[in-house]
């Protein structure tokens, strides 16, 4: 007797006669006839994403790093090829390797401290209320919600003219320390060496700690309220059920949101730009993305320009690398789909 699925199964192999017997051959594992379906398909859902991907991300970086082995001025057609000479420029220049720190700095602070931020007040709005009755969230937790998500609806640029308003010398934050009894001889936030990168780490962070705590809201009401509830019977608080229950089963959520606002960081060209467009006093908040527009539009070295994105390029690809390795050696992935 044949099954409905053993004539799908039929219709879906192709029969192969042996030469000289009249016999077939038993059908190829994984072979398929090439119907319409399946040739559509294939055309909709993999050629297609592939040509797209091919033509928009990998054909620019590819010209981006023959670009970067020519002197190209970028407004003239001709250009020389030098190798990797401008590669050894880079890493010869004190101004380039001092941005590229300040690039690793963000990459490590501000996807720490954000991510921090975001889940203790997901936590607090989900799973942070009575320690008895329905797990639920603190008091007014939509109204939280809405306060800490607001500043990620407004733009970039908006928040960086707005925060460097806000600490300039007469802005706003001065007037506040004054009026509490602080003096601080209009002290200019951006301006001082000393806090010029903590004032704009906290920027990006008061930017972007909304969207991931709206995005951990959702991973974490995806866990069952039976698992609360058994860590409540067995005693435990609310710093620990955040650690041991939430933090774990929100891995690959954090995992993803790590390598998003690593990517940020690590660009902060909009930040930067609008809260200290010349890179900070000694260039103590100055990025490579800073550096290589300056290269590129003001001194015309897209040879050059293309060399340093080239660079934070493999910089960002090492960064994702890294994260992923990292989750699988703490235990992020399971061992042969198993449990």
């Amino acid at each position: 007797m044949t099954t409905a699925h053993g004539l799908d199964a039929a219709q879906d192999t192709v029969a192969i006669t042996a030469p000289g017997t009249g016999r077939r051959k038993p059908p190829r594992l994984g072979q398929r006839r090439l119907t319409f379906d399946y040739v559509s398909f294939l055309l909709v859902f993999l050629v297609l994403p592939v040509a797209i991907f091919l033509i928009f991300v990998i054909s620019p970086f590819v010209q981006a790093v023959y670009y970067s082995m020519t002197n190209w001025t970028g407004f003239s057609p001709e250009m020389d090829f030098v190798g990797l000479t401008n590669f050894g420029r880079l890493f010869s220049d004190a101004t380039f390797l001092q941005a590229m720190g300040n690039n690793v700095i963000l990459a490590i602070l501000v996807p720490l401290i954000t991510l921090s931020i975001a889940l203790v007040f997901a936590s607090m709005i989900t799973v942070g209320g009575p320690s008895s009755g329905q797990v639920r969230g603190l008091a007014g937790s939509s109204f939280y919600r809405v306060v800490s998500f607001f500043p990620y609806v407004i733009p970039a640029i908006v928040i960086g003219i707005l925060w460097a308003l806000i600490y300039s010398p007469a802005g706003l934050l001065n007037g506040i320390l004054s009026a509490v009894g602080l003096d601080t001889n209009q002290f200019a936030w951006l301006g001082d060496e000393r806090t010029a990168m903590g004032a704009s780490i906290f920027v990006i962070v008061w930017g972007m700690v909304g969207f991931y705590m709206v995005l951990f809201i959702a991973a974490i009401k995806g866990i069952p309220a039976e698992v609360y509830e058994a860590s409540r019977l067995d005693g435990a608080g609310r710093l620990r059920t955040t650690l041991s229950i939430t933090l774990p089963l929100i891995r690959d959520n954090v995992q993803t949101a790590y390598i998003y606002i690593g990517i940020l960081a690590l660009d902060a060209f909009v930040y930067m730009a609008a809260l200290n467009a010349t890179g900070g006093p000694g260039n103590t908040t100055l990025v490579m993305s800073q550096y290589l527009y300056r290269t590129a539009f003001e001194k015309s070295q897209f040879g050059l320009a293309s060399a340093m994105g080239v660079v934070l390029a493999v910089i960002t690809l090492l960064f994702a690398a890294a994260v992923f390795l990292v989750n699988r050696l703490t235990g992020g992935k399971d061992d042969g789909g198993r449990i």
